[in-house]
């Protein structure tokens, strides 16, 4: 079983998800999610009330920091600005996607 089989589907984005969640969904302690969280390396979550909440963003980003760090060794740090990278990278294919190559 891939990490990426774990959960499955879309995330409406209005749908927010709890620490222990996306630590499940990715796999890791929560611990290991809430160090990145104190160390800023997940600027999107916000905290209500004393629980974090994940955007569906977020749980892609802690996903891919994972995998850096496991299978590459990276340090946080470095697994964030991969992250960081990965996402622009997204958000550019999506907008050639909609106004097409020029």
């Amino acid at each position: 079983m891939r990490d990426d089989d774990i959960l499955s589907g879309s995330l409406m984005e209005d749908t927010w998800l709890t620490l222990e969640q996306v630590a499940a969904a990715c796999t890791v302690e929560p611990e290991w999610l809430a160090r990145h969280i104190d160390d800023g390396l997940f600027p999107h979550v916000e905290c209500l009330a004393g629980t974090w909440r994940f955007s569906s963003v977020s749980l892609a980003r802690a996903r891919r920091m994972w995998r850096l760090e496991r299978d590459f060794d990276a340090v946080p740090e470095l697994a964030a600005l991969m992250a960081d990278l990965m996402e622009e990278l997204d958000t550019l294919r999506r907008r050639l996607q909609r106004t097409g190559p020029s």
